[in-house]
């Protein structure tokens, strides 16, 4: 009898034992990288201006693992949702980190360069073809709204956003929209904009506990209204979603 017990005390033990440890597996898969973290802050401050506070940030994305030309990429994409000034300064600040890590004998992985696009068709049906990707949705509907209103910002997002700028293999889809949705909360203003990448993000791979933290690292890193404001869009996406 004793022995029975014994048996399955050691059992029971055994079997909570794996229980935590797949509870810890799940909520590790789950949980947004230091890389991931990293490319939030960068994206935010950058969009934000705060080139004080994206130094340390910079700092710690390298730190993370980030590459050189990862971090570059990701300064370069911003720019289609913040503008060319939000870029280059940001790539201004990561060029004095570059140099300062270098000076403190700091080497940091360059990292790969885009490989070269292949241009079998047109760079707007290249376009359309990766937004169906993320979007999952048909792109040979007539145009409406905004697009009808002014069809060459059609043009320009197919061609250059979607073709010119999703199409590079340095950043994967789902960094290129942790970029994206970083951006579209640190400047405010552009909800359905951020409604929809918010959407996107859940078509790439990402979880809406992943994008829940998201909302925290831009509290931590922009403060208590933008990540409000982030929080309220992205209970509409999930709640749609139900």
């Amino acid at each position: 009898m004793k022995v029975s017990k014994f048996i399955f005390i050691v059992v029971a033990v055994s079997f909570i034992s794996f229980q935590l440890k797949a509870q810890n597996k799940i909520s590790s898969n789950q949980a947004l990288s230091a890389q991931q973290q990293s490319i939030i802050s960068i994206a935010a401050l950058t969009a934000k201006g705060d080139l004080q506070a994206l130094k340390p940030a910079l700092n710690a994305g390298l730190d993370s693992g980030l590459t050189i030309n990862e971090i570059k990429e990701v300064l370069v994409h911003l720019y289609a949702y913040c503008g060319f000034p939000r870029s280059i300064r940001g790539l201004q600040t990561f060029m004095e980190v570059v140099d300062e890590r270098k000076a403190r004998g700091i080497h940091d992985a360059p990292g790969a360069e885009a490989s070269p696009i292949q241009e079998g068709q047109s760079k707007y049906e290249r376009g359309k073809k990766v937004l169906g990707e993320l979007t999952k949705a048909p792109q040979d509907r007539p145009l409406s709204g905004y697009g009808a209103f002014a069809p060459i910002i059609d043009t320009f997002l197919k061609e250059h956003l979607f073709a010119d700028i999703f199409e590079r293999d340095v950043l994967a889809y789902h960094q290129r929209q942790l970029v994206t949705i970083s951006v579209l909360s640190a400047i405010g203003g552009a909800e359905p904009m951020l409604r929809s990448h918010y959407g996107i993000c859940l078509n790439v791979g990402l979880t809406p506990a992943q994008l829940a933290e998201f909302v925290s690292v831009i509290q931590s890193t922009l403060g208590e209204i933008e990540a409000n404001e982030a929080q309220a869009v992205l209970d509409e996406v999930l709640k749609s979603r139900q």
